[in-house]
């Protein structure tokens, strides 16, 4: 399992999801320790279930690798829109506001709607910009998927940046124009890497549309194409390259190098733009990488249309490799994992290019983060402030009694000014009184922001769901019948309540007095439980059956011991700390839904870490 230190990258494509987690070394060398990835059918006619596909792609990875934490993810060029500007020369301190313009100018949607980044480019003496957007509702969706397997988001980062910064790390001394064509499932990303100088673009041809033509060409369902290609295809070559082929074997070679050529005649129109819109220079070299790259005769084939050499893209010179990896695997797979080196050199600092699309929710997550230091130490800087008011005022009105005893003759001239003095502090004690409210108030606040975060984390399968959260007050989970106890702090009608009116109940707890001189007295109950409704899923893909619902509970516990959490599961009784069953958190849990129902409900009471007042 990945320590905290540990950098998690995920590369998110059309047709495969991989993910690796890297190490620093203490001479500072990056250290693949795990890799791994999941296939995914890349048919046109199953888009509809894309999201959920790569949902359970990730899932699976997450489960064999055994990571948890923060993650960096790279996205697809297909799902971005990149543009190349060109700056005029001016101060940095005007870039922001220029950059801001020409991205309003080239962004086909409202800023508004989009997510987007960029990065300046020092081209030839020049300045250039590569602005990246994607639809905040596309982002979110995508990060949904990312974020429902348990994993948090560190960073955004788009598959072409990430592949140019492990290009640029593998190959540190290549001084010569280069072009690395990345063949995807939908589409190919083309590099154009020369020095400092970068510019990249899509092509609307990949492994699919290879796939697609086998199953026009032959009649045959998309996924038989898509095993015809991967276990019986290869690209027919010039000068009578079939003739030594079975006929079966020699039509379907021929028909991929017809879908192959497209992509191939696409390549020099963008060189053309590259050289005449860009000022850059033509390719003296070509790198192949991307799972598209894996037909036999692939190489030969390009070097024969563009008449380059051409080898396979290898990231691995840019990093080292742990014990525990198969050596073997990453040689037969190294031109596809250009994308997890590059996100890999993100976590560790030593990337060119750094494009991090933020989420709404990592935004808002990330700005709350921020606030925090500035909320305690303006919350310090109060009480100290209160203090040393209160200390110079006790003293003012200790020299005022010393004043008064000495000077009795003048105690009439010297009356008024105590009397203002003892107003000052009754004021100033109403002064704290409002400001502890006031901060009990937002930690209380951020309190219950972190804990939902937490849930969330905990609760992120497909398999569960939480219908009702409910802060409860008074619960004893050592009682004769704990789940009486539990007294809701939210009226059950709340919702229909009349403006005006409260919405909360009023929960009270017994104080014990000490005689006749101190009664027993009630006060108000802080929240000190979260009770949690919901259901679990009753269908044959959920293979943990109503176990499902210990296992989250499971997670949470695990991120008790480590600290740091919202929720406790072990209380104080007569002196000693004693560790709650799960048959006290889980006083709900049908065993046997009845057959036909397609879900069972399920309650968890959840002490909290530290009681929460509310009123």
């Amino acid at each position: 399992m990945a320590d905290q230190s540990s950098t998690i990258t995920l590369n998110i494509g059309t047709q495969r999801v991989a993910a690796a987690v890297f190490d620093s070394s203490k001479s500072g060398a990056l250290v693949l320790k795990a890799y791994d990835d999941e296939k995914i059918l890349a048919d046109p006619a199953t888009d509809a279930a894309r999201v959920m596909q790569i949902r359970s792609a990730i899932s699976e990875l997450v489960g064999r690798i055994g990571v948890k934490g923060k993650v960096r993810y790279a996205i697809s060029g297909q799902s971005v829109f990149i543009r190349f500007v060109k700056l005029p020369p001016l101060d940095d301190d005007n870039i922001e506001q220029l950059v801001t313009f020409e991205a309003q100018q080239h962004v086909p949607f409202p800023l508004e709607e989009v997510v987007w980044d960029y990065e300046i480019l020092e081209a030839g003496g020049e300045k250039e910009v590569v602005i990246v957007a994607i639809k905040g509702d596309a982002l979110e969706e995508v990060n949904d998927s990312v974020n429902e397997t348990g994993l948090g988001t560190a960073e955004v980062d788009v598959a072409p940046m990430a592949l140019y910064n492990a290009f640029r790390a593998a190959y540190p001394d290549e001084a010569e124009p280069v072009l690395l064509i990345d063949v995807g499932a939908k589409t190919s990303d083309l590099l154009y890497i020369e020095g400092n100088r970068f510019f990249t673009r899509s092509a609307n041809v990949g492994g699919a549309a290879v796939t697609t033509a086998i199953a026009k060409e032959f009649d045959v369902p998309f996924s038989e194409a898509e095993v015809h290609k991967t276990q019986n295809g290869l690209v027919a070559l010039g000068g009578g390259h079939t003739e030594q082929l079975d006929e079966a074997t020699a039509a379907l070679a021929m028909c991929i190098r017809n879908a192959m050529t497209r992509l191939a005649t696409e390549i020099p129109r963008t060189t053309n733009y590259y050289r005449s819109q860009h000022g850059g220079s033509a390719p003296k070299k070509v790198f192949l990488a991307g799972g598209g790259a894996n037909l036999p005769y692939a190489k030969e084939f390009f070097e024969e249309k563009l008449r380059l050499p051409v080898e396979y893209f290898n990231p691995l010179p840019a990093i080292s490799v742990g014990s525990g990896v198969d050596t073997d695997r990453l040689s037969k797979e190294a031109h596809t994992m250009g994308e997890l080196v590059g996100l890999g050199l993100r976590g560790s600092g030593r990337s060119k290019l750094n494009i991090d699309l933020v989420p709404a929710k990592v935004g808002e997550a990330r700005a709350a983060e921020k606030r925090k230091p500035f909320l305690l130490a303006g919350a310090a800087l109060l009480m100290l402030g209160a203090l040393a008011g209160g200390v110079f005022k006790w003293q003012a009105a200790n020299t005022a009694r010393e004043q008064a005893d000495a000077l009795k003759g003048q105690a009439d001239k010297l009356g008024g000014p105590a009397q203002g003095i003892e107003s000052q502090l009754k004021k100033e004690e109403k002064l704290k009184e409002v400001a502890s409210i006031y901060i009990d108030a937002e930690r209380g606040r951020v309190f219950w922001l972190d804990a939902y975060s937490e849930l969330a984390n905990a609760f992120a399968s497909e398999f569960v769901w939480i219908t009702d959260m409910d802060p409860v007050a008074a619960y004893d989970p050592f009682a004769e019948k704990p789940l009486e106890t539990a007294k809701s702090v939210v009226k059950r009608d709340f919702a229909r309540q009349t403006y005006g009116n409260e919405g909360l109940e009023d929960v009270t707890i017994t104080i014990k007095g000490q005689g006749r001189r101190d009664p027993d007295r009630k006060v108000a109950a802080p929240v000190n439980a979260v009770r949690l409704k919901g259901f679990w899923l009753n269908s044959k893909s959920n293979t943990r059956g109503q176990n499902v619902v210990y296992d989250l509970l499971a997670k949470l516990k695990e991120n008790a011991k480590e600290g740091g959490s919202h929720f406790k599961f072990s209380l104080e009784r007569d002196g000693k700390e004693v560790a709650l069953e799960n048959s006290q958190l889980v006083p709900k849990n049908d065993a046997a839904p009845a057959e036909g129902e397609y879900a069972a409900a399920f309650e968890l009471i959840l002490p909290l870490s530290e009681p929460v007042p509310y009123q």
